[in-house]
């Protein structure tokens, strides 16, 4: 959701100064920032589902990698010649180098793969605006899961700020993951969101989380 750091009356959003705000807010609040169009885009903490279709993937992605590429969690991507635009997904591919970096943005020409799960908060829209920025910025490859429904969606080509081929499937389909990862994933365990009881003071008003 995009927000306003209300809460933080001190901060004074314009461009060029975004990405020391979301730092700042991200601090004071715990929570995911990104900067997406020029705007603070806030992620609530995930929950559990949303957090295991990631373990999974991790756990069925790493192994099978190429020596010289990495699959780290919660980094981030910068957008080309913007101060601002960040975007940090779920899961990304990148060149093992990135695990001795002091850096904390990639440039969108390392990543070989960007990971997005979908909370069960997120509307359409969002949605499609995360996926034309990952086009925008060129990131060759973008798979996004969605446990709402139990389907998935592998986006390649980016050409023109969207991405040309998408390939749908359903939990239960392998995907099939390009090159140079050239990989097969299994879906068979990634699990759909759903109503669960709320354990006495767990926390359970938080809503499905970023990414």
């Amino acid at each position: 959701m995009s927000v306003s750091p209300g809460g933080l009356p001190h901060l004074r959003p314009r461009p060029g100064n975004l990405r020391e705000i979301a730092e700042k807010i991200e601090e004071a609040t715990g929570l995911r920032v990104q900067i997406m169009g020029g705007k603070l885009v806030m992620s609530p903490t995930p929950r559990g589902k949303h957090a295991g279709v990631v373990y999974q993937l991790e756990e069925l992605i790493r192994p099978k990698l190429p020596p010289e590429l990495v699959a780290p969690v919660v980094s981030s991507i910068e957008m080309p010649d913007d101060p601002d635009d960040f975007v940090t997904p779920d899961l990304l591919v990148c060149p093992r180098e990135f695990l001795e970096s002091d850096d904390w943005l990639l440039d969108p020409q390392d990543i070989e793969l960007a990971v997005e799960v979908i909370s069960q908060s997120e509307k359409s829209r969002q949605i499609r605006d995360k996926a034309d920025w990952y086009a925008v910025a060129r990131v060759p490859v973008l798979l996004v899961i969605d446990p709402r429904n139990g389907t998935w969606a592998l986006h390649t080509r980016p050409d023109n700020g969207a991405y040309q081929d998408v390939l749908p499937g359903k939990f239960g389909e392998a995907i099939r993951l390009p090159e140079p990862i050239g990989i097969e994933v299994s879906t068979d365990g990634f699990l759909l969101y759903g109503t669960t009881p709320r354990r006495s003071g767990g926390g359970g008003g938080r809503e499905g989380g970023g990414g």
